[in-house]
């Protein structure tokens, strides 16, 4: 019985740089490669953790494979990021990524349009360079963006508060002046004579 030939495997190292510490980053790029495939060969393709695997059943296939994968590593790692590798790898939520992409802290490259499955409109988004969400994540500004986000927020509830009460105190004050001048008597009119004919004494 004729043993099947063993597969033929090749490997690559992925540099931090590229996969930013991030799973979600890694199977970005581990669909960016496989796209480099043949369709029937692109779930022989795999990342895992930093390394890319190529794993085929003939060594045939493998050389001109595996140079065209090895062309593809050396540019991916300027692949610029989509919003969830960005949330992944600097570990924020939407609401965080959408307010700072707004007030410029977080900066796009431009945007991508895609056409979801399932859905009849397509998406337009916003993409990341790798460069600057390293700069991001070596610096650990999410943190010092936070802080600075909660002093805003405290500075503007206080700013707020005081608006509110100055309001309230100026209502306070109009509310005497108002009911003084609701419970004052009518003053009599000025009435030429008025001084000789109550002397008289018409009105007792």
């Amino acid at each position: 019985m004729k043993s099947s030939p063993s597969p033929s495997i090749a490997r690559w190292e992925l540099p931090s740089s590229t996969t930013l510490g991030s799973s979600v980053r890694a199977k970005g790029i581990e669909r960016e490669l496989r796209r480099r495939l043949p369709w029937p060969m692109r779930k022989c393709l795999n990342v895992e953790g930093r390394q890319v695997i190529l794993e085929v059943a003939d060594p045939v296939d493998l050389q001109p494979l595996e140079s065209r994968i090895a062309s593809a590593i050396e540019v991916i790692s300027e692949m610029p990021l989509l919003p969830s590798e960005v949330e992944d790898v600097l570990a924020i939520c939407s609401r965080e990524r959408h307010k700072w992409l707004e007030d410029g802290r977080l900066q796009s490259a431009g945007t991508r349009t895609v056409k979801l499955r399932g859905r009849a409109r397509a998406v337009t988004f916003h993409v990341f360079e790798p460069r600057h969400i390293e700069t991001i994540l070596d610096g650990d500004l999410p943190a010092i963006w936070r802080e600075e986000d909660a002093i805003r927020s405290s500075e503007n509830r206080r700013r707020a508060a005081a608006k509110a009460a100055l309001a309230g105190a100026r209502r306070a004050e109009s509310r005497p002046a108002q009911a003084a001048k609701a419970v004052a008597p009518d003053k009599p009119p000025d009435l030429r004579g008025w001084d000789e004919f109550d002397a008289d004494g018409l009105l007792r």
